[in-house]
């Protein structure tokens, strides 16, 4: 604004016009704008310029502001130490007065003037009303939260109406974007998504000047929840776990946990000091927040362990006939997988989680078990019992004593069967039934108990009979008695054969001959070629074997010459006596000599003269 004066005024109006800027008769100041709202920090030119009556030459030229105290004199801001280094004076000492004031902060809102001094007494001049500065910092104003899919607008704000025209820049954490230069103080964000969240700030272009950061919190629902599980290699039995639940959301959610479909704890973090085979399992967080809520795709916690709980299972719940198929389970709890190895007794049998058998024969009866065996461990399964049924076999009979049985002795025969389940067991001699049980046994044997034995084993599954034994009794001779070999007469001449009977084990090979007390020979048979009446007289033989020994009786051979047989038979009545034909008186003297003749045996007092003199009539015949 320039006024105009008249130069002749009294002095005291002359000031009262230079405070108020009066112009007055060529004094005066323009100032454009008078009213600058600058950027802190940055550099503002106040344009301005001067007018002073002719014939008046400049003396000083200064800029000033409105002193602090009342009556305190005007300063020379270009001496004040805080302008000094940030004022620079563009005019001239004609017409321009014009500065720059760089690096503007809030201190400096001031109203400034320029003065000037010319080479008269009234050539003073201050020109007021001068220029108002404001200064002014930008800030962001914007909701402090919105939802993810609302509109946002976003206003960079200043104190004051900035002078210039401004070009607004906007940035979002620190990076400018990319078409958001504008001369509208205002951003806007049509539906807002996540990634808008971050710090936002402004600045006017060709300024230095930024605003603070402004946090747009944007809210959304949880995404992109996953887990994550410590250690990440093997897990072993006994090892502290660690599942970690990351979840992207605004505001951050609430974790729940669950293994399987069941609740089993909450918290970001799900710790398990000392895991187990039972924590196996898929796991999954769910993030939970006011917008909504998602789930983690599930992961495996895989515990590792050695072998336990071995246990063998067969697949047949009865009786195992030989003949039969069976199958063999291991089962085996452990991670990973064990490999199995198969024991009957101590010997490896098989492998694999499966043995099978597919015509089990008694051979294959007894203990089995299974090895588990992993890279962590090993261990054994209880031992199961495969008892095979089957009908008796490989049956044989056995006696004892082992060698020779002679009569009178104690004699055990043994019956051995081969079958499943034990078999009932009878005895048979020669086809006859005479006993059971696996031993029979004779506490006195005789020679009546020999003969061919055998056994027979049965059980439900079959019967068989074993092959015959011989039981052989020895024992020695017994019923021993001589034969003659004629049925006739015994005459003069014609040849005899005496036979030694004997009953005996082993057979008797030993046999002597005698005639009366005398040995006249030995073996089973006794010849006599050509008999003779000499030959007339008791025999009787003697069998032994190794057992004993025993006589025969006696028995008498009467030899007749052929005359005796003829005077015989003028009687008309015969008596046969030892396979002669004799009569009465004859039969009476023989009779009485074979008595007389055995009594001689036992008696020493016997007379032998009697029997000559009672047969002396047959002898003399």
């Amino acid at each position: 604004m320039v006024m105009s004066v008249r130069m002749a005024p009294p002095l005291s109006l002359i000031f009262l016009l230079m405070i108020y800027g009066v112009s007055i008769a060529g004094w005066g100041v323009s100032y454009s704008p008078s009213h600058i709202c600058a950027l802190k920090d940055s550099s503002v030119i106040m344009n301005c310029t001067y007018t002073y009556p002719t014939g008046h030459q400049i003396m000083t030229t200064f800029w000033t502001k409105n002193p602090i105290k009342v009556d305190e004199e005007h300063p020379d801001l270009s001496e004040d130490p805080e302008y000094s280094q940030r004022l620079q004076y563009l005019g001239d000492k004609q017409q321009n007065c014009t500065i720059r004031l760089s690096h503007v902060t809030q201190k400096d809102a001031h109203e400034y003037y320029f003065r000037f001094t010319a080479d008269k007494p009234d050539g003073k001049w201050i020109g007021k009303p001068g220029v108002t500065l404001a200064v002014t910092d930008l800030q962001v104003e914007s909701p402090e939260r919105v939802t993810e899919g609302d509109s946002v607008r976003l206003t960079c704000k200043s104190s004051c109406a900035l002078t210039d025209g401004a070009t607004f820049i906007w940035y979002r954490n620190s990076q400018p974007l990319t078409e958001r230069r504008d001369r509208n103080n205002q951003l806007l964000l049509q539906s807002v998504r996540r990634e808008d969240a971050g710090r936002y700030s402004c600045a006017v272009y060709g300024h230095n000047l930024t605003s603070p950061a402004m946090k747009l919190n944007v809210t959304f629902t949880p995404r992109n929840a996953s887990v994550s599980i410590s250690p990440s290699g093997k897990i072993m039995e006994g090892d502290p776990v660690t599942l970690s639940c990351s979840s992207d959301s605004n505001p951050p959610a609430d974790i729940s946990w669950f293994k399987g479909g069941m609740f089993v704890g909450s918290g970001r973090i799900y710790s398990i000091s000392k895991v187990t085979s039972d924590h196996s399992g898929e796991y999954k967080c769910k993030s939970i927040n006011e917008h909504g809520q998602t789930d983690s795709d599930a992961v495996t916690l895989n515990v590792l362990y050695p072998p336990r709980s071995i246990s063998v299972s067969i697949n047949r719940s009865g009786e195992i006939v030989e003949g039969d198929s069976v199958t063999l389970s291991c089962s085996s709890d452990s991670n990973p997988p064990a490999e199995i190895i198969w024991f009957k007794g101590g010997t490896t049998v098989g492998f694999g989680r499966i043995y099978s058998i597919s015509n089990v024969s008694s051979d294959h009866s007894g203990e089995y078990k299974c090895k588990s065996i992993n890279e962590h461990g090993e261990k054994y399964s209880i031992a199961v019992t495969l008892n095979i049924m089957y009908p008796p076999r490989s049956l044989s009979v056995s006696i004892s004593p082992c060698c020779e049985i002679v009569e009178g002795d104690p004699v055990t025969l043994i019956c051995s069967s081969d079958s499943n389940p034990p078999a009932e067991i009878s005895w048979f001699k020669e086809g006859t039934f005479v006993g059971s049980g696996r031993i029979y046994s004779i506490s006195k044997i005789s020679s009546d108990h020999s003969g061919e034995y055998k056994c027979k084993s049965r059980n439900k599954h079959g019967e068989k009979d074993s092959d015959a034994v011989t039981l052989n009794v020895m024992y020695p001779p017994r019923n021993i008695s001589v034969s003659i070999n004629r049925s006739g007469e015994i005459v003069e001449g014609v040849s005899v054969i005496l036979i030694c009977s004997s009953d005996s084990n082993p057979p008797a090979l030993n046999f002597s001959w005698f005639k009366g007390e005398m040995i006249v020979g030995s073996g089973r048979i006794y010849s006599i070629s050509k008999i003779s009446s000499d030959h007339s007289g008791e025999y009787k033989c003697k069998s032994r074997n190794k057992h004993g020994e025993k006589y025969s009786d006696a028995v008498t051979l009467c030899v007749m010459s052929a005359r005796w047989i003829l005077w015989f038979k003028a009687f008309g009545v015969g008596v046969a006596v030892g396979g002669v034909v004799f009569g009465a008186s004859v039969y009476i003297c023989l009779t009485k000599k074979m008595n007389r003749r055995s009594a001689m045996k036992d008696s020493t007092n016997s007379d032998p003269n009697e029997d000559a003199n009672l047969c002396s009539t047959f002898d003399e015949l």
